[in-house]
């Protein structure tokens, strides 16, 4: 908030010189062959308004003879529809045998058939789950400010039933998922690793100021991408050693020592982190020094000749 602010975002940004977008481009932003237009714009489900005079207008005013249709012409608009939060009630019917109610002991009870709940004993619904987590996850807005949003809607929802829907839905039905894609990123010939730092709050056994780190393994070009991260408690090379145990091949990594010694693992240095040091080593140098080839210099068009080859 302090970089953008708050309250007047909307006066920074603004920019009358900029154009208005078409559909094309908001749909479609790679450049097209022509004809391709309707195609890019079938994606996107249509609502037509038809605008007509009425019959006792459709009078010629030169001779008042009858008017007929010659063509139309077309105007487009995107439409937003805010979110709607409805009740949805299963109705489940539930049959018996009137004869067998009258003259046995026993009665069978036959239901109809009725979707499972995705959390059971809850009101979380696959599209209230998924919204929540695509807002939370995605979209980057907090629980709390979700709580808020559903409370405009008219319904009332902690955030402590909020995260329970998304810790539900994460164990339960992303785990198969992650798992899933575990098993396809091993299969891989090369990947790319690197860990960054997290602060977890309520961490049972630790203190809110400790520091925990998150890994993120992810494939390389070539296929759809695979990402997945991995939290521990520390950067000790014992994890990455644990999550690649099954992988065998090239590891695009930094100079971090961590990554050293996993089996069956060669690894691969990170040219842009070598870069940064050419850099960071031209820019040190005196001003009247960096003109000169120096091996800072060299190191530097070496690393952009290789960009510019991949």
């Amino acid at each position: 908030q302090l970089e953008l602010p708050l309250f007047n975002e909307v006066e920074i940004s603004a920019d009358p010189k900029v154009e208005e977008p078409t559909v094309e481009t908001i749909t479609y932003q790679r450049k097209k062959a022509k004809g391709e237009r309707d195609l890019k714009l079938e994606k996107l489900p249509k609502e037509m308004i038809h605008y007509s005079l009425p019959v006792e207008q459709q009078v010629c005013s030169c001779c008042q003879g009858d008017l007929h249709e010659m063509t139309t012409e077309v105007r487009r608009e995107l439409k937003v529809i805010p979110a709607e939060v409805k009740v949805v009630e299963h109705v489940q019917s539930v049959y018996a045998c009137r004869r067998c109610e009258r003259e046995s002991i026993e009665t069978p009870i036959v239901k109809a058939n009725m979707p499972k709940p995705v959390f059971p004993k809850s009101l979380a619904s696959p599209s209230a789950m998924a919204y929540i987590m695509n807002q939370k996850y995605v979209e980057g807005l907090p629980l709390y400010r979700q709580e808020q949003q559903f409370a405009r809607l008219g319904v009332s929802l902690s955030r402590q039933t909020i995260a329970n829907w998304v810790i539900y839905g994460a164990t339960t039905w992303l785990q198969l998922i992650f798992d899933r894609m575990y098993q396809l990123l091993m299969e891989r010939d090369h990947l790319h690793a690197d860990e960054t730092t997290l602060q977890v709050l309520r961490e049972p056994g630790r203190a809110a100021t400790a520091t925990s780190y998150l890994w993120l393994y992810r494939s390389g070009q070539g296929t759809s991408p695979i990402v997945l991260f991995d939290y521990q408690q520390t950067r000790a090379s014992k994890h990455p050693k644990k999550f690649l145990s099954p992988f065998k091949g090239y590891l695009h990594v930094d100079g971090y020592a961590g990554y050293n010694g996993i089996p069956n693992v060669k690894l691969v240095g990170c040219w842009a982190h070598a870069r940064r040091k050419f850099d960071e080593a031209l820019k040190a140098l005196p001003e009247q020094e960096r003109t000169k080839d120096v091996l800072a210099k060299q190191g530097l068009q070496f690393c952009n000749r290789l960009f510019a080859i991949e």
